[in-house]
């Protein structure tokens, strides 16, 4: 037999404070916590997931090819892109910082893409594979989003030491606008993204995952 869901009792899950109340007969039921309205599932989650994660994809080109920063002293101007500086601090003989930036700003984003990306698709296409790691890759995907701005904040704290020693002259470059939109834009797809569409292929009949 089947699992009983919510939806088969008429229970709704507030998407703001998390209160699980009953359903309302009218047009527009809202949490009794919170009055937050109330839905079946997250609107156009899927829809809004793809999106928001195919932006992220297209932006994460000029991330990692423009400039993250300019640096201007006696010696002349430089431009570094995200993997220019984690070679100078590879060669350099930093090489633990080199391996966090590459990690955190470079594969911890796409991994979280191309995660995104599979979530979606296999939802799409009302896949019973792994349910539970699905969803398990999907908690792991919220968790991990915040970590990738590492490169942002390491711009910032350059450039606020460089000017206050008066040193050289440092600017963010354009890449770093981009970084930071991949990162805000699948923060937002991962929040958009509702994982109970992973299961939903499961509630059409009395089918029980195996994993």
């Amino acid at each position: 037999m089947g699992a009983v869901t919510a939806r088969a009792l008429g229970l709704l899950s507030c998407h703001a404070c998390g209160q699980l109340a009953r359903s309302a007969p009218v047009a527009l039921p809202r949490c009794p916590r919170c009055h937050a309205p109330l839905h079946d599932r997250k609107p156009a989650s899927l829809a809004t997931t793809w999106a928001l994660t195919l932006a992220a994809l297209i932006l994460f080109v000029p991330a990692n090819t423009l400039p993250m920063m300019t640096t201007a002293s006696f010696g002349g101007r430089q431009q570094d892109t995200i993997l220019s500086g984690v070679v100078f601090l590879w060669t350099s003989g930093s090489w633990p910082l080199a391996l966090v930036v590459f990690f955190a700003s470079i594969l911890v984003p796409l991994l979280k893409i191309l995660a995104l990306l599979y979530l979606a698709a296999s939802v799409q296409r009302g896949s019973r594979v792994a349910p539970r790691a699905r969803t398990r890759l999907y908690r792991m995907v919220e968790v991990i989003g915040r970590w990738s701005m590492l490169d942002i904040y390491v711009v910032t704290l350059l450039v606020a030491l460089v000017r206050f020693q008066g040193l050289a002259t440092v600017e963010a470059g354009p890449a770093s606008l981009a970084f930071g939109a991949v990162v805000v834009l699948t923060m937002f797809a991962a929040l958009s993204f509702d994982p109970r569409l992973i299961w939903d292929a499961f509630t059409s009949d009395e089918v029980t995952p195996d994993d």
